[in-house]
């Protein structure tokens, strides 16, 4: 089994075309409730996979030779998983609601390869 690092991305025009700041408070509660309830099953039935639950991801700072920066990315959150193949870990995040319910953008999946000569 390989090991791969999940970053949920979102950026402006997902959110827009998910019509997300157009919903009522309600529907927007309503939609959130089911989002959560779909990213549960999600979990549930992909727990076996599941290496690190991962987080949402707050705002980001880099570090480099100018010093300490505040920036903005399109990072929204992450999790690990086990797959046998990348294909096999992409295709876990296959409709996920991420972006089928929230107004996510994508779900980019990449291996945790091995630190060399360690």
């Amino acid at each position: 089994m390989k090991t791969f690092l999940a970053v949920f991305t979102g950026n402006t025009a997902a959110h827009e075309r998910s019509g997300w700041d157009t919903l009522s408070a309600t529907d927007r509660k309503a939609r959130e409730q089911k989002g959560i309830a779909a990213w549960g099953a999600w979990v549930a039935t992909n727990q076996a996979s599941i290496v690190e639950n991962g987080s949402p991801l707050g705002k980001t700072k880099r570090t480099g030779l100018n010093g300490v920066t505040d920036i903005k990315n399109n990072l929204a959150a992450y999790l690990v998983v086990r797959a046998e193949t990348h294909e096999a870990a992409a295709k876990l995040f296959e409709d996920h609601p991420h972006f089928t319910i929230f107004p996510g953008e994508a779900v980019e999946i990449m291996e945790c390869l091995p630190i060399p000569g360690m």
